[in-house]
């Protein structure tokens, strides 16, 4: 997904990508610098830690099946990457992280209150550029930020009765799913795609995110933080269950009992949280949910079919077969 990653067939097509991402570098730099100096040191603390910027790699590859080139395109892939952004702020608070991307997190740093102060900061800056590209940017925008909130409500609150594997499905699909689905849309709604083709590469978006998401949860478990650029097991640490934890606790694997024992709540205690992870990393739990991501991998691959057959196409798919092939 990084700039390092855009070795696709065609090589016109890489170019403009890694030219066009540095392109949203320099922009989202600037769209984070405020006239207090202290406030751009807070909004630029996790831009510049870097990332995948998936978000708008999607943008600009949603408007390849267009017009690449308008301005429109840049602004909207900095409008996705602010709002991923703030939601990153928000979460290390709710998740007490002490590394994002493989720097101190913000709310390390900085302290609770002004890391959420920072994604409210980073959320207003997005409303701000999104404004300037029209009223449907904007409705698709609220209502994109309404799913994202909707999804950290649903993980808080839990299953409350429901099956735990399709709640976990469905706040995945709005926490993560809903702002790629954005990210796919604007890019070719912005290049000048016809609607059909818009909405097919909405719903790849939507479909992409969720194996890009659950492959995340994986790493989580899987990587250690030079790989992932996170604390392994913050998750567990944070008491939500992923899906490895779930189907592993949905096994009848002779492991799963002391698994549960372990997650009955946040897993603090560092021998605990190692054990737990060991416990993982082995387990059926993790075989099916990499099954998993190789099945939402395949859908939206499949997905893929109602685009043009150009470069662009070839790149998501490819970006499809990397989301699958990480977890191992």
């Amino acid at each position: 997904m990084a700039a390092a990653e855009l070795d696709f067939d065609d090589a016109e097509l890489s170019s403009a990508l890694t030219t066009g991402l540095g392109e949203v570098e320099q922009a989202l730099l600037a769209a984070v610098s405020g006239a207090d100096p202290y406030v751009t040191e807070m909004a630029r603390h996790l831009t510049y830690a870097g990332g995948k910027r998936t978000r708008p790699l999607l943008v600009l590859l949603g408007a390849h099946f267009g017009k690449p080139d308008v301005p429109e395109v840049l602004q909207a892939a900095v409008v996705v990457e602010l709002t991923h952004l703030a939601t990153l702020y928000h979460d290390d608070v709710m998740d007490e992280a002490s590394v994002r991307r493989g720097a101190q997190s913000a709310n390390a740093r900085f302290g609770n209150s002004v890391a959420i102060l920072t994604g409210d900061y980073l959320f207003a800056r997005a409303s701000d550029i999104v404004s300037e590209l029209g009223p449907e940017a904007v409705r698709i925008q609220a209502r994109t930020f309404a799913r994202l909130v909707h999804g950290q409500i649903r993980e808080t609150a839990g299953p409350r009765g429901a099956d735990p594997v399709q709640h976990y499905l469905d706040v995945l699909a709005e926490k993560t799913g809903a702002l790629i689905a954005t990210s796919a849309r604007f890019g070719a709604m912005f290049g000048g795609a016809d609607p059909a083709m818009v909405a097919a590469i909405a719903e790849f978006g939507e479909t992409f995110g969720m194996a890009f998401q659950l492959s995340d949860d994986l790493l989580d478990i899987a990587s250690d933080t030079d790989q992932s650029g996170k604390t392994p097991g913050t998750d567990l640490r944070e008491g939500v269950l992923t899906l490895p934890v779930l189907y592993a606790l949905g096994s009848d694997d002779p492991d799963s009992r002391r698994l549960a024992e372990i997650v009955q709540g946040p897993v603090t205690d560092d021998e605990l949280h190692a054990e737990a992870l060991t416990l993982l990393r082995d387990s059926v739990g993790m075989d099916r949910a990499r099954a998993t991501v190789r099945d939402y991998a395949d859908r939206a691959r499949a997905q893929l079919e109602a685009l043009p057959d150009v470069p662009a196409r070839a790149a998501l798919d490819h970006l499809c077969s990397h989301v699958a092939a990480r977890t191992r």
